[in-house]
């Protein structure tokens, strides 16, 4: 045993960890069952195969007792090599499977931070193990390995992956945490700073993306790639030439010297950088990351350990984890199971869209519908150069999608094929969901449809993708307006998770149905909303853009109201998130709402005035805005006020505007509960799982008791604190 690695597993040994038996207790417990594989050369390797007995839909996961239990058998193992009865240990999972991480189901029963510092010691103490067994050690990724379950391969020695296995991530700063099992020691010694910063960094924060195998192999993280028709006696093969060292292993992206001590300090303050500019500094997690991938350039092993135990007993006991705990809950379960959906058994089956209009909104959607739901799509348009041009933008995008092999080259010949453009009407006549992309305004939308319901079947469905319009005013002039829904896209359309499906007093089940089985096909969460100006994200986006709006107006600096709302931790200020919709579709939402809610929202013309203008905002190269242009400037001078507000006015008025429209939302019936605003403002508005939506932030900034005189949860979604 080396010095080094004698230090990791002796910082453990005298450590009480008795107190994670409250988690223990409702665990699915992964085993770790063991077989002797004698290999071609006359070696013996002893494969562990992780397995909690269920199929692949309940991927293994490792909570404590499931530790307890590796921690015994890789004990006999290393009694077992020690006596030279086995020549290398072997690690794999299931089918399909290797391991989705820790279990936190529970880990709101840790109860204090000191047990939180427990559960990222005693995974350092097991899993640290496969380092150290006295004879090499092959981790065998079969399938998906995610945190835990890819940290488990960074401590052996040696690891192959299968090159149909799901995804690899450590997607732990996506959960407000740090990797906490050796991942933020082990990885960027392994396979560089800058692509561990990606990995460990970038990629949780862009939407948790994970890596397919091949990425993960190209970036160093594996040794090996084997296809998955043999890939596990491909595996036991290459780790027998390894033994035998007629395989040779190298480490193309290990770290030399020039990097350590040149590149890794650069690439971290540039790093540090880029996050500031880009989420600002309320997100604890990346920085916490940050601090262990730079400090990951020098000292010991254990050192490194002894850093994340700290980093993640801290993240895990606060307020921030606790509500992405919430919001990932929401995402994972909630989103699943929309609440108020009809029974699928009433949708009518779809079997061609159609969609009116060919711009480009449109044209997203009519590429959407074709990729995910591989039925005819025809579109429709005024003249046959727009039909031409929205088919040309398709056609395109398909091929785009080929170029990046997104889709074979049959599929996209497939896809190009169900598309079709045109300019007659009449071809709407068998398509059983149409949808229209055109102005918004009541009339235009009104027109459109009184037309197309002359066309199409009695039982076809009809849905308006309005951002904030009447969906009941919008079908008034229909002869069956029971056929219509409100079924709302954000922006970008294929990105965006979120639809908004609004039912108005009219809508049947049917319809209903119908577009809740359509979301799913096209790979989008549906939440079900009531009628109501601005339906869910837009009303609560407009509360933030018009109190926005308004201190502007008062007098307050640009850049002091940008400020201001750094606090709430959104992926972007007021005035770069208006930039970004369009200053013409930020001043027709917050006239809809101002006309609605007059004594709660706030609109001025000169906005209006704004908006005409081709450049409002001067940003610099992150997007971010750093003043106005000289034409707006022209435009707000004599328009604004001379009674600034503070930053901290501001975002108080903001919490409690947020708080009072949520409280008003609930009491109206938009939605049934509080958890179905949160997860729409999740996936509609890219709302930080570290404010667990709005609701949690808000309870826990005191907004909620300010303006209503109680919570949103009971008790308050808090961290569990020291």
């Amino acid at each position: 045993m080396t010095a080094v690695a004698k230090k990791v597993s002796d910082q453990y040994e005298d450590i009480d960890f008795t107190p994670l038996d409250a988690l223990a207790a409702d665990e699915v417990v992964t085993r770790s069952p063991v077989r002797d594989i004698r290999l071609p050369s006359g070696r013996v390797l002893a494969l562990i195969t992780l397995d909690n007995g269920r199929d692949h839909r309940r991927p293994n996961t490792i909570g404590p007792a499931t530790l307890t239990e590796l921690a015994h058998t890789l004990d006999t193992l290393a009694a077992r090599a020690s006596a030279g009865d086995i020549h290398a240990v072997g690690i794999t999972g299931k089918q399909y499977i290797m391991a989705a991480g820790a279990d936190l189901s529970d880990i709101s029963k840790l109860g204090s931070k000191a047990n939180a510092k427990l559960i990222a010691q005693r995974g350092h103490q097991v899993i640290g193990r496969l380092g150290d067994m006295g004879v090499p050690s092959f981790a065998f990724v079969n399938g998906l390995a995610l945190g835990g379950g890819l940290e488990i391969a960074l401590n052996s020695t040696y690891r192959t992956v299968d090159a149909s296995a799901a995804a690899i991530a450590l997607p732990e700063v996506f959960l407000g945490l740090v990797p906490g099992w050796g991942g933020a020691y082990l990885l960027p010694n392994l396979i560089g700073i800058e692509n561990a910063l990606e990995v460990v960094i970038s990629n949780p924060l862009k939407q948790n993306r994970m890596l397919k195998p091949r990425q993960a192999f190209e970036y160093g993280i594996f040794d090996a790639i084997f296809e998955p028709a043999n890939y596990l006696e491909d595996s036991l093969r290459w780790a027998d030439g390894v033994l035998a060292g007629t395989v040779r292993v190298e480490r193309r992206n290990e770290p030399g010297r020039i990097e350590r001590t040149v590149k890794w300090p650069v690439a971290i303050k540039v790093a540090r950088g880029m996050l500031e500019s880009r989420i600002g500094t309320v997100p604890r997690s990346p920085y916490a990351a940050l601090d262990l991938l730079e400090k990951a350039r020098g000292g010991t092993k254990a050192e490194g350990f002894a850093r994340e135990d700290e980093a993640l007993a801290d993240l895990v006991a606060g307020d921030q984890f606790a509500a992405s705990m919430y919001a990932f809950d929401l995402v994972q379960k909630r989103a699943k199971r929309p609440v108020g959906a009809p029974d699928k058994e009433l949708a009518r089956k779809v079997t061609k869209v159609g969609v009116i209009g060919a711009g480009l909104m449109a044209s997203q959607f009519a590429l959407l519908f074709v990729r995910k739901l591989q039925v005819p799509v025809l579109i429709t348009d005024l003249d046959q150069a727009r039909v031409d041009k929205g088919l040309a933008y398709i056609r395109e995008e398909i091929g785009k999608l080929e170029a990046k092999g997104r889709v074979d080259a049959d599929t996209a010949s497939k896809l190009r094929g169900l598309i079709h453009g045109t300019t007659d009407r009449g071809e709407y006549a068998d398509c059983d969901f149409v949808i229209e992309a055109v102005f918004e305004e009541v009339s235009v939308k009104q027109d459109v449809f009184a037309q197309i319901e002359q066309i199409i079947a009695d039982d076809a469905v009809l849905a308006t993708n309005t951002s904030s319009l009447s969906v009941t005013e919008i079908g008034a002039k229909l002869a069956h307006p029971e056929r219509l829904v409100g079924f709302h896209f954000f922006n970008p359309v294929a990105v965006m998770p979120l639809i908004e499906v609004v039912k108005t007093p009219q809508t049947t089940d049917a319809a209903l149905s119908t577009a809740f089985v359509v979301a799913k096909g096209l790979g989008k969460s549906a939440v079900l909303t009531a009628d109501a100006p601005g339906f869910v994200v837009n009303r609560l986006l407009a509360k933030v853009m018009g109190e926005a709006a308004r201190a502007l107006y008062e007098g307050t600096p640009l850049m002091t109201v940008e400020k201001a709302f750094a606090p709430l931790g959104l992926p972007m200020t007021p005035f770069q998130l208006i930039d970004l919709v369009g200053w013409k579709v930020a001043a027709h939402v917050q006239d809809t709402m101002a006309r609605a809610f007059p004594d709660r929202f706030f609109a001025s013309d000169n906005f209006h005035r704004l908006a005409e203008l081709e450049q409002v905002v001067e940003k610099d190269k992150s997007g971010r805005v750093t003043g106005w242009s000289k034409a707006a400037e022209k435009v707000l001078k004599g328009a604004v006020g001379s009674t600034p507000a503070t930053e901290a006015e501001i975002l108080t008025r903001v919490q409690d505007g947020l708080a009072r429209e949520m409280r008003l939302m609930l009491d109206e019936g938009v939605v049934p509960e509080v958890e179905d605003i949160d997860l729409c403002l999740v996936l509609g508005a890219a709302w930080p799982f570290i404010d667990g939506g709005a609701s949690v932030y808000l309870d826990r900034e005191g907004a909620s008791e300010r303006v209503f005189g109680d919570t949103f949860h009971h008790p308050v979604i808090r961290g569990i604190g020291g």
